[in-house]
């Protein structure tokens, strides 16, 4: 109809086409010249249009509908009224949460690794007097009561200490050769086991599969009918995908991303590729009510295209579920959707292409077992929105393709989080409250044997609502009513085990009520609440401990994460946290918790990027620190911000800003803050703008010494010792040239403190 309309048109006057994005232009234009003979321009605007009929012009840009100029013989239609689909956008920006357990939450007495001398214990930020200018100054205590005092420039050599639950801290010898030994001893543990892991994943590398052809036509229109904006994270993913799918060996790439950042859409992008390549596709979840959901997905998605999906869970009847079979081992079926019973060895397709995995560590060993035998024979795309600790190393060493959705959709709010114990006050209150919103409540009791008794608590508290229950040992035709019923609105409240903690998509279902989570684990609750909050409207999780119950310290550390773990996209945060509490036995093995409890989780993964970077044969860049001497005063003082601990995440912001721009921001946002900064602050500001320069000409030590500054660059420095020359002749007695490698400026008498004129030079020699 498109293609006839369009004809019809470009016969009658000019046309152009408006869509969403210059990408998608692009599209537009090959598809309809390629496909359809239909003769396109790419233009950018309304003042590019050809002057005669025949062509039709396709631009980039916002129209919310299109319309006709009779007197100038233009008409402008919108994607809208090519496809009937309205896009909505989902362009938030990123959301990066604060980092886990970092130095902004240090407290005097924590554990800290400081990476050339061990493990200590911090002891606050200290006035120093030095040299006549007084100095804050970070107070390490080790082994001995030997304190080690770091400048704040030095900050990013600390790290907050991140073991094993129940580990034992030793604290290091300062001066010591034990330390050395001990990275040397986990970095060589660390290459036994990637190399391990490196064989097992070049075998499937030499495996020769199928690869799938570019998008097409069909490919195109299939997108057009996604009722949003791709977000370009999301975006990123399906590239990377369809990429993977057209390389001739077996794809097994990791999609992460937090819940209901559009991880599905990925999925569905990818099993119409393999579809229209007359491939079949299997897609594994945990649970049968994901299985579902899954199912209703991939139908209204398909529903303008001829692909047969099929489900088999618990849901069908043992007749439906044989046809199933028959039909899939004949090619009749194009997607195939299941639990695990997908990998029984009944179940058999005439030319699987394609497998999607959505939340793998779900499954248990016995399955995984089968999934790495089809990873070297199919295609194998998995979905995750909270990574293991073991494929983020698998991740960090290059062995596993990654791709990461980070930004949220549009207006999405990050969910409330409480924890309290609990009451049949504070139940009712945050029932009546989303009942009185219009929309529904998860009430989660994780033990099937008396969850009847606890829904009869509930509706004794709550009788205005009506009440349902579902777990993983009903029957399965129970189960679905039950489920369609809260679906449907005509329940208010689902009294449930955790069946619900994978994908599952209820957008009027807004509070959950936990009971008793001190027996979930960390993952399990940011599942759960995950199932919450996936529209614009506010969502609250209420996490209700049970009174007869003594938390434990891990309990009580789950609870503090789930809590602080509010931000959107906490997923990859949420994964190192869990390592932390719960240590890593169980999923790096024995040696490798014990490593972990050794340097700690931040210098463990640093230590697996660097022999990353060795096995691959990248030469991994070793971080250049300029070393400042002013004798001017640079610091943040208590009276400017009282609180150390945010003092000392100023400081280490400054450190790791590696661009002006990023200072310039990070004053403003200071300034904000904290109200005008007093002149010490602003001193500090533009020592960092030194450094930033100094480091991007590798000057290795800038000195204030008695009338000059004395400046020693690097070895690799950019400025060639022509440049130097040049500028010595240009200011004879100001700049001296003491070395191939060393300069001296003179620094006059006046107002003008020496920092700036060291700052001048340097933006010389930049050209800045």
């Amino acid at each position: 109809v498109l293609v006839e309309r369009l004809d019809r048109e470009r016969r009658r006057g000019r046309v152009c086409l408006v869509v969403r994005s210059p990408g998608q232009a692009e599209r537009f234009t090959a598809l309809l010249s390629r496909e359809h003979g239909i003769p396109c321009i790419r233009v950018e605007g309304f003042g590019e249009l050809p002057a005669e009929p025949g062509a039709v012009a396709v631009a980039a840009g916002e129209l919310s509908e299109g319309f006709t100029l009779p007197l100038l013989g233009v008409t402008c239609l919108t994607e809208e009224q090519v496809f009937g689909v309205r896009r909505v956008s989902r362009g938030a920006p990123a959301a990066h949460g604060p980092a886990v357990r970092g130095l902004a939450e240090l407290r005097p007495g924590d554990y800290v690794v400081h990476t050339e001398h061990g493990i200590g214990r911090y002891r606050g930020i200290r006035e120093v007097p030095v040299e006549g200018v007084v100095r804050d100054l970070i107070q390490i205590e080790y082994a001995g009561r030997d304190m080690l005092y770091v400048p704040p420039d030095k900050v990013h050599f600390l790290q907050k200490y991140a073991g094993a639950e129940g580990h034992a801290v030793r604290l290091h010898r300062l001066g010591g050769t034990g330390w050395e030994r001990l990275k040397k001893r986990v970095k060589k543990s660390i290459e036994a086991l990637s190399r391990e892991l490196v064989e097992l994943y070049a075998r499937r590398k030499v495996v020769e599969g199928h690869a799938f052809s570019g998008p097409d036509a069909d490919f195109f229109e299939f997108e057009e009918t996604f009722a949003y904006e791709e977000t370009p994270d999301q975006r990123r993913a399906i590239e990377e995908v369809l990429e993977d799918m057209a390389k001739p060996r077996p794809m097994d790439r990791l999609v992460c991303g937090d819940v209901g950042y559009g991880k599905t859409e990925v999925a569905l992008r990818a099993a119409f590729r393999a579809v229209l390549d007359g491939k079949q596709v299997a897609v594994l979840v945990p649970t049968t009510l994901l299985a579902q959901q899954h199912y209703d997905t991939f139908r209204v998605r398909f529903r303008e295209f001829p692909v047969t999906v099929e489900m088999l869970s618990r849901f069908r009847s043992r007749a439906a579920q044989q046809r199933i079979l028959e039909a899939a081992a004949a090619g009749r079926v194009d997607v195939l959707i299941g639990t695990h019973r997908l990998l029984s060895g009944d179940v058999r397709f005439r030319d699987l292409g394609l497998v999607v995995i959505d939340e793998e560590q779900r499954f248990g060993v016995r399955h995984k077992e089968r999934l790495k035998q089809l990873r070297t024979q199919v295609d194998v795309l998995t979905l995750t929105a909270t990574p293991i600790p073991r494929t983020l190393e698998m991740a960090l060493l290059g062995i596993r393709d990654i791709s990461v959705i980070n930004t949220p959709p549009e207006d999405r709010l990050a969910v409330q989080t409480h924890v309290a114990p609990y009451s049949d006050k504070l139940v009712r209150d945050a029932v009546l409250r989303e009942l009185e919103r219009g929309g529904q409540v998860f009430f989660v009791h994780n033990r099937v044997r008396d969850i009847e008794t606890v829904a009869d608590r509930v509706r004794g508290v709550v009788p205005e609502a009506r009440v349902g229950v579902v777990h993983g040992r009903m029957d399965a035709r129970r189960l679905e009513r039950v489920m369609l019923g809260f679906l449907e609105r005509e329940i208010d409240l689902l009294v449930c085990t955790n069946i619900i903690e994978s994908g599952l998509d209820i957008p009027n279902a807004n509070t959950m009520i936990v009971h008793g989570p001190e027996l979930l684990g960390l993952g399990q609750l940011y599942q759960l609440r995950g199932r919450i909050g996936r529209t614009n409207r506010r969502a609250y999780a209420y996490l209700l401990t049970l009174r007869d119950r003594s938390l434990t310290t891990e309990a009580r550390e789950r609870l503090q994460a789930i809590q602080e773990l509010a931000d959107l996209g906490s997923g990859f945060q949420l994964a190192a946290r869990d390592l932390e509490i719960r240590g890593a036995g169980n999923l790096l093995g024995p040696q490798q918790s014990g490593n972990i409890a050794a340097v700690g989780f931040d210098l463990y993964m640093q230590l697996v990027d660097e022999v990353a970077c060795e096995l691959k044969g990248v030469p991994r860049e070793e971080p250049f620190e300029p070393a400042l001497h002013f004798r001017a005063p640079a610091r943040v003082p208590k009276s400017y911000v009282p609180r150390d601990r945010l003092r000392l995440d100023l400081y280490r912001r400054l450190a790791a800003a590696d661009d002006t721009a990023v200072l310039r921001r990070l004053e403003e946002e200071t300034r904000a803050r904290f109200g005008p900064p007093p002149a010490e602050v602003q001193t500090l500001f533009r020592l960092m703008e030194i450094k930033v320069l100094a480091r991007r000409l590798r000057v290795r030590e800038i000195r204030e010494e008695a009338s000059r500054i004395r400046f020693t660059f690097d070895g690799s420095t950019p400025v060639s010792a022509g440049g130097l020359l040049e500028r010595v002749r240009a200011r004879p007695g100001d700049l001296v040239l003491l070395s191939e490698f060393e300069a001296a400026l003179a620094v006059p008498g006046g107002p003008e403190p020496a920092w700036a004129h060291a700052r001048n030079l340097l933006q010389e020699l930049l050209g800045v």
